[in-house]
């Protein structure tokens, strides 16, 4: 598939450019794109949460009451869960949440993340540009030429670019990324995908494979 090829300032280079249909015109596999942004999502969560069991309340040891004729139900010890302040009774223990999945299907769900982009005609292909120093101003002019001022955005560079990157940064909706950094979960969560030209190679021979 062809794409034109837009500069800096949201216009038509007149150049075209051929997207591998072995990338972006696949069809989408569901499944593998929900597994890759499930793998994203867990491996985000820190897995610290903990609360003091039974055995780690400070408190008394002694049996608060006699064993039988009270009418009530035994209780030997403060720090039991069903009183105020006793310890937590199957509470959150630290836990890891990530989980593994093989590079073929996290390679199917990046093209078909990419696929469903390209049919819904939110990919866009921009020629490459540099800042001279590092301006918040400049990066929304090329926001504001693209229409995508007040839309979520994802910027994939074919080189690291500093000036670009720390331009974007103060910008919520705007994320500026590598080829090499580029995620299902990413894709997805944007509006609209800005593809570098120089960031086409890198994208297709990674996923290609």
């Amino acid at each position: 598939m062809k794409v034109a090829v837009i500069d800096v300032n949201g216009k038509d280079t007149g150049r075209k450019i051929e997207l591998s249909a072995d990338v972006f015109a696949i069809e989408p596999n569901n499944h593998a794109v929900y597994l890759d942004v499930k793998q994203y999502l867990a491996n985000q969560r820190q897995g610290t949460h903990k609360a003091k069991e039974r055995a780690e309340i400070s408190g008394s040891t002694r049996k608060i009451k006699k064993q039988k004729g009270t009418g009530t139900a035994r209780a030997g010890s403060i720090k039991s869960g069903v009183f105020r302040g006793g310890g937590r009774i199957f509470g959150p223990r630290p836990k890891n949440y990530s989980f593994k999945l093989n590079k073929g299907l996290k390679r199917l769900a990046r093209k078909s993340a990419l696929s469903m982009k390209a049919n819904a005609d939110a990919i866009v292909v921009m020629e490459d540009f540099n800042f001279d120093t590092p301006k918040t101003k400049n990066f929304t002019n090329v926001l504001k030429a693209l229409g995508v001022e007040n839309k979520k955005s994802l910027f994939v560079l074919g080189a690291s670019n500093n000036n670009v990157y720390l331009s974007s940064r103060n910008l919520k909706g705007s994320d500026v990324i590598m080829n090499s950094e580029l995620s299902t979960y990413k894709i997805l969560n944007a509006n609209k995908l800005v593809l570098l030209e120089s960031s086409l190679e890198g994208i297709e021979s990674n996923l290609s494979k």
